[in-house]
């Protein structure tokens, strides 16, 4: 009999609409894949990856092979999940021949079930020829880190009417264009809540609103491992980066004063006689 759980497909994603919550968080390693896969529906193997991994300022800096790379970890430790990669900075803005050969890369080389990409009027007909070439698409508005040269752009959006006008518009410039789904990152609450009424297909929220279809957190963020700052969207469940300095002291006491290693993890000892 094989255990391996079914995949979750962008079909069921999509079907998830109004119904039960989607539960989403980022992953960029195997052993972490295999830690969120039996709690979540998608797993994002997100270019946050820049800044919670690589000490990047920004999500701007990793390239195309450094996502496929990570994604193809992320896939060898989820069974489960609907895993989504992002395609990075650069590597699909330029023209849609550009955005799809990525796409493709990315489909083909990690066999995960989509690529997210942000923008919002001005990516639409982008998405559309990435779908129309068989690659399903997870859309990305609201706050668009990609944007951002610093963090200090990390701006909110939808703050007046001009803003929340053009977050809706692009939300559903993204959705026409067939997205599966799409992320509504870091835009005030009443515009996500609008969105995601209007919206036929999941919203999937992050420092949006309660209302949207699915959320997601960067899982570093989530359990205190990243803590150059922390958003005000993140609720922290655990604070995993004390529990590794607390250990990191133990064994560095123990190293220097010679209870570590113990004859117990050596080789080649004989156990004393009971």
């Amino acid at each position: 009999m094989n255990d391996t759980p079914e995949r979750i497909g962008v079909d069921e994603i999509c079907a998830r609409k109004g119904k039960d919550p989607i539960v989403c968080l980022t992953a960029y390693t195997t052993p972490m894949a295999k830690s969120l896969d039996p709690y979540c529906d998608l797993m994002l193997v997100g270019d946050s990856l820049a800044m919670v991994v690589y000490g990047l300022e920004t999500t701007r800096g990793v390239t195309l092979e450094i996502m496929i790379a990570h994604g193809q970890a992320v896939m060898r430790g989820a069974n489960r999940a609907c895993v989504v990669v992002d395609l990075p900075h650069g590597s699909y803005e330029t023209s849609k021949h550009q955005a799809i050969a990525s796409a493709a890369h990315v489909l083909a080389e990690t066999g995960c079930q989509a690529v997210k990409l942000e923008g919002g009027v001005e990516m639409a007909d982008t998405v559309r020829a990435i779908v129309d070439a068989g690659v399903p698409v997870l859309g990305h508005v609201g706050l668009l880190p990609q944007k951002a040269e610093h963090r200090g752009a990390f701006k909110i959006q939808g703050k007046d009417d001009e803003g929340a006008k053009q977050v809706i518009a692009d939300a559903a410039a993204i959705t026409e264009a067939g997205a599966f789904a799409l992320v509504i990152e870091g835009t005030v609450e009443p515009v996500a809540r609008s969105i995601t009424e209007q919206c036929s297909i999941p919203t999937i929220g992050i420092g949006a609103s309660p209302a949207c279809d699915g959320q997601i957190l960067v899982t570093q963020d989530m359990v205190g491992l990243f803590s150059d700052f922390t958003p005000k969207f993140v609720k922290k469940y655990a604070d995993l980066g004390s529990a590794l300095s607390e250990a990191a002291k133990e064994y560095a006491d123990d190293v220097r004063s010679r209870r570590f290693p113990g004859l117990e993890h050596c080789f080649g000892v004989e156990k004393p006689e009971s």
